[in-house]
C-alpha cells in the first residue's frame, strides 16, 4: 500500500512533511507494539510500526530495525526530538487518532499483511 493511501484511510497527518508525501515505495507488512524489544526482532522489508509508544526511543528503535515508516496511534503527537530524529533517518511518522485495533484492521483490509 502507498503512503498516500494509508493516510487517506487512517485520516493521519503526516507529522515529517513532504518526506512522507513523496515517498515512493510501498508498505507490504504491519507490526503492532508498543515494546520496543519486540519491534528489534524484526526483519521484513517494507513494514510499518503501528505503536502507541511516543518517544525518542521509538524512533531510535525503528532506526535500528530499518524501519521507514511510523504511525502514532491513539491520538499520539510526536514531539519536536522525534520529529527531528526521524527526518535525519529518513523515518516518516505518521499521527492517528484511531486505535491500535482499528489502524490495524484497515490497513489489512487494504492489503497490508501481518508479519506474524
Amino acid at each position: 500500500m502507498h503512503i498516500n493511501e494509508i493516510i487517506k484511510i487512517l485520516d493521519a497527518t503526516p507529522v515529517t512533511g513532504e518526506l512522507c508525501k513523496h515517498r515512493e515505495e510501498d508498505f507490504h507488512y504491519a507490526f503492532s507494539s508498543d515494546l520496543m524489544s519486540d519491534v528489534l526482532r524484526l526483519s521484513t522489508d517494507n513494514t510499518i510500526l503501528i505503536t502507541g509508544l511516543c518517544n525518542v526511543q521509538t524512533i531510535r528503535t525503528v532506526e535500528m530495525a530499518e524501519i521507514k515508516l511510523v504511525i502514532l496511534a491513539r491520538g499520539k503527537k510526536a514531539d519536536d526530538s522525534m520529529i527531528e530524529l526521524a527526518k535525519e533517518n529518513d523515518i516518516c511518522i505518521l499521527e492517528t487518532d484511531y486505535s491500535v485495533y482499528k489502524v490495524s484492521g484497515e490497513l489489512y483490509s487494504g492489503g497490508v499483511k501481518p508479519i506474524y
